[in-house]
């Protein structure tokens, strides 16, 4: 069953090409928005705090500051209304999931840039 539910979603599900990126990194992701018959698009750039799952399933998590607020958005990463990711900084972090990262405000909020 596992290996038919696979097949189907190799198959049937259109495979998008996004760049590289994990947690840490700071991202800008284009996406379609509609509203009635008009639609237009929106961006949301922040940083990422994780990536999970595996396949169609995998969605990330980014988050920015909305003034004093802390913004976070989950995007499925096959989601349709998905135009594009520009990755804009690689951050250099230990964990994969960085939810530390919420409590952190001023200069420690700071994520340092990966040596390439």
């Amino acid at each position: 069953m596992a290996d038919l539910l696979k097949f189907v979603q190799d198959e049937f599900v259109a495979k998008k090409d996004f760049p590289e990126f994990g947690a840490g990194d700071t991202i800008t992701v284009f996406y379609e928005i509609k509203e009635g018959e008009k639609t237009r698009t929106q961006f949301f750039k922040g940083v990422v705090i994780q990536r999970r799952g595996s396949g169609v399933t995998e969605t990330f998590t980014i988050r920015k500051m909305s003034g004093s607020v802390g913004v976070e958005r989950i995007f499925p990463v096959n989601l349709p209304a998905l135009q594009k990711i520009e990755v804009n900084k690689k951050g250099a972090v230990r964990r994969a999931r960085i939810f530390y990262f919420r409590q952190l405000t001023g200069k420690k909020a700071k994520i340092k840039d990966k040596r390439r």
